[in-house]
């Protein structure tokens, strides 16, 4: 039964890091938060297990969305090299940061942030995109991969809900940034796991099947699923208009973040 739940979460995870580019984290890691908790692991790590193990199954749903987006020619690989050292480091430095972080710390964290990207997202779903904004620099852009590497880790997600809005505040259109920042996906989720690994290993409880603060039955069965959806997910995105695009992607985070926001209070009344 275990199996099966990771199974459905990974079909899910996988068709919406395909559709917003946001390596499925903000599906997994609520519901994986869900079941650690009706399987009695220990309150204090289940939020962290959730994290660390979101970000190790963004690895291959970030590998399938970007080969999807690949072939329609939506990724801009000169940006993601220039985002892609920072989203590295600073994925793995999120990771360390979230270790001192406690759960409902973290909860609260989550829950604040989605809905703020979702407002901003759909405030800004029927604005035209200004021909005349441009990306910054080199270095710039690899700073702000940093600061997006970092948040990331923290929130165990593929980054898109930072990516998405910073590409397409600077001129990028919303198809090529979700596929953009599907690529981005990848050395975020390769850094932040390896980090949520390495912290999660001097952690002084100790959670069944998992190594530090990655769970391996359930990145295996998220895999093996959002590995498939992520594709069907990809197609869907480049069928729907942008503002269309937006706004869903707005509502996910919405409900996501009020999720967290509920159960990050709730325990501390």
């Amino acid at each position: 039964m275990e199996l099966i739940i990771y199974l459905l979460i990974g079909a899910m995870a996988g068709f919406t890091a395909g559709l917003f580019g946001v390596g499925g984290g903000l599906i997994i890691v609520p519901i994986l938060y869900i079941v650690f908790t009706q399987l009695h692991y220990d309150a204090s790590v289940i939020m962290h297990l959730a994290v660390g193990t979101s970000l190790a199954t963004i690895i291959v749903t970030s590998i399938s969305s970007v080969s999807a987006h690949h072939k329609r020619g939506a990724v801009m690989w000169d940006v993601f090299r220039n985002l892609a050292p920072g989203l590295a480091f600073g994925s793995f430095i999120g990771a360390g940061i979230a270790d001192y972080i406690s759960g409902q710390g973290l909860q609260l964290l989550i829950g604040f942030f989605a809905i703020w990207v979702g407002y901003g997202m759909f405030n800004g779903a029927s604005k035209r995109i200004d021909p005349s904004q441009h990306l910054p620099a080199k270095g710039m852009q690899m700073l702000a991969g940093g600061g997006i590497g970092i948040a990331s880790a923290i929130f165990g997600i593929g980054g898109g809900s930072l990516t998405v809005p910073y590409l397409n505040r600077h001129g990028v259109v919303i198809q090529k940034a979700v596929a953009t920042s599907a690529a981005g996906g990848l050395p975020i989720a390769i850094a932040g796991a390896l980090g949520f690994m390495w912290f999660g290993a001097n952690a002084t409880v100790e959670v069944p099947h998992s190594i530090g603060y990655v769970h391996v039955y359930a990145f295996i069965g998220i895999s093996v699923m959002s590995f498939i959806t992520a594709k069907l997910g990809a197609k869907v995105a480049h069928k729907l208009s942008p503002a269309m695009l937006k706004r869903c992607f707005a509502c996910l985070l919405t409900v996501v973040g009020s999720y967290f926001i509920y159960q990050g209070f709730s325990n501390y009344f």
